[in-house]
């Protein structure tokens, strides 16, 4: 267990409608469905949405989002005023703050966050993060509640957040941030009970700052300060990659 707690690995991340519906694919598995979806839609026409009717609402569709080939629908959010101007009938002070903050320091390192039409999701899906373009993207259908929208938001921006903890969001790696039994015991059963084993040490803090207020802001700021690793001790694992990656030193 402690090695799978500590192990780096490549990563779409994928938000589902439920947490009893979630399912990532990681690993080789992972690898093998990225290439595919590269390459179906890189030979795709060049042009702002090269998909047929029947292709929407799937991983390929998905995909073709992720690579940037799919741009139609797909706009970028640039703060909280926009999301007011799309969804006027929703009250954003509440998150208002907290929302600004993580919109800010992901920008401070190159995340663009995304909104997207659902047709480029998968049946449920609420979002998913990019680690190789470092992007997010949020399902249009589900983020006019103010609630949901942060959930989203919290849980990618802490994968964000792993990203920059593995050294950088640069690379396709990423690192758990805080060691697993400190997660509380309700995420950490969500998690078992809805996610493959080999994705619960990233899942299960995930979502349990998916739903804590403040706790991806502050792992983003740290990130964006260039602190992460004063900030949040390093598991010995995650150490051990970056000291012989050339990220801290010995």
């Amino acid at each position: 267990m402690q090695q799978c707690q500590n192990f780096l690995v490549p990563l779409v991340v994928l938000f589902l409608l439920s947490p009893l519906q979630l399912d990532l694919l990681y690993l080789s598995d992972m690898k093998k469905i990225i290439m595919a979806l590269m390459a179906a839609c890189l030979a795709a026409p060049v042009m702002a949405d090269p998909l047929k009717d029947s292709e929407y609402f799937t991983n390929h569709s998905m995909g073709c989002m992720l690579l940037r080939e799919c741009t139609d629908d797909v706009e970028p959010i640039w703060g909280i005023d926009y999301l007011a101007q799309e969804y006027p009938l929703s009250d954003w002070n509440p998150v208002a703050e907290e929302f600004s903050r993580m919109l800010n320091a992901l920008t401070l390192v190159d995340v663009q966050v995304y909104l997207a039409d659902e047709k480029y999701f998968p049946v449920g899906h609420r979002g998913v993060y990019h680690t190789v373009s470092n992007n997010f993207y949020l399902n249009r259908a589900y983020m006019h509640r103010p609630g949901v929208l942060m959930s989203v938001m919290r849980h990618e921006g802490w994968h964000a957040a792993q990203d920059c903890m593995a050294g950088t969001l640069n690379n396709s790696m990423i690192a758990i941030i805080k060691p697993e039994d400190q997660v509380p015991p309700l995420w950490r059963e969500i998690v078992e009970k809805s996610y493959p084993k080999s994705a619960w040490p990233w899942e299960k803090e995930a979502t349990w700052a998916g739903k804590t207020a403040g706790m991806t802001q502050i792992a983003l700021e740290s990130c964006a300060r260039g602190s992460m690793w004063t900030d949040y001790d390093p598991t010995p694992m995650t150490r051990e990659w970056l000291e012989k990656n050339g990220y801290i030193a010995k």
